[in-house]
């Protein structure tokens, strides 16, 4: 395995992002072949790992294109990401989200300039909660913070020298499809949109759409099949009773996380996740 650039890190603030449970997780991945990664979110865990040879996908098309820009055309993203740092105030801001009203002109914005506008309100909204409404328009309140890190340029080249180095596809859409062709040696790190723990807590909103029951059946089954042939899974997620059955022939740990985002900041607080794999670890 090549030596690990540190500066490799996850450029976005996600939903469920993987940061602080990367000494628990990181231990458990073992040697693939290809490292897949079809909910990717943050990439806390990807960035951690470093694969020579990766599959990442994500449903949500915003994210994808931010990675993929940053692929192919960081310096024009860093020019543009600027451009947002110079005019950056709470005026500015509520008229960057609102481009994703005009449907029109949206779809009329380059690559470059939707994956700037997303890092630029990523940045910059209250709690950096990257939030959709059912129409899929950013709805995430101004955040008033003093000093954002907006252009954040160390970090996007590391990424970018790291996308073409590696081996890495970047696909966009169904997890399943993300796993189409995939062979005996590789490994899967499946990271969902959680059950949520509690109606308040729910965190599926990142795209519209949501991930509910029928869909988490879906996924097990999906591992079920993963699994009879012999292909590796590790898979996180709320520590519920739900989940604990689904997963009951399954190796199952548990860790604690700090849930960093609520609208009352009094109830972010300690919760407990679960980590399901079928082998045992290296």
């Amino acid at each position: 395995m090549a030596k690990k650039n540190p500066l490799v890190s996850p450029i976005l603030k996600w939903v469920g992002g993987k940061r602080q449970l990367l000494d628990s997780i990181e231990p458990l991945i073992p040697k693939c072949s290809t490292y897949y990664e079809p909910f990717l979110g943050g990439g806390a865990v990807l960035f951690c790992r470093q694969p020579a040879k990766a599959v990442i996908n994500d449903s949500n098309q915003e994210l994808m294109n931010v990675y993929l820009t940053i692929k192919e055309e960081p310096e024009a993203l860093m020019r543009k990401l600027k451009e947002h740092r110079e005019k950056n105030c709470e005026e500015y801001f509520y008229h960057v989200r609102a481009l994703d009203r005009d449907k029109q002109g949206f779809s009329n914005l380059t690559n470059v300039e939707r994956a700037a506008r997303i890092i630029y309100l990523n940045k910059t909204c209250y709690n950096g909660l990257f939030r959709v409404n059912s129409s899929g328009e950013f709805n995430s309140p101004w955040g008033r913070y003093k000093n954002p890190n907006i252009t954040n340029e160390t970090t996007i080249q590391a990424l970018s020298a790291y996308f073409n180095q590696a081996d890495i596809t970047i696909k966009c859409g169904d997890y399943r499809e993300a796993l189409r062709g995939i062979r005996k040696g590789a490994f899967v790190y499946f990271d969902p949109p959680y059950v949520p723990i509690s109606a308040s807590a729910s965190f599926t909103g990142y795209t519209a759409g949501g991930f509910g029951e029928q869909e988490q059946i879906a996924l097990k089954e999906q591992c079920d099949a993963l699994h009879k042939r012999g292909i590796k899974f590790l898979l996180s997620n709320s520590a519920c009773s739900f989940i604990e059955d689904l997963y009951k022939d399954y190796k199952i740990e548990y860790v604690k996380a700090k849930r960093a985002i609520n609208v009352n900041p009094e109830k972010r607080g300690e919760i407990k996740e679960i980590l399901v794999h079928n082998y045992e670890p290296d």
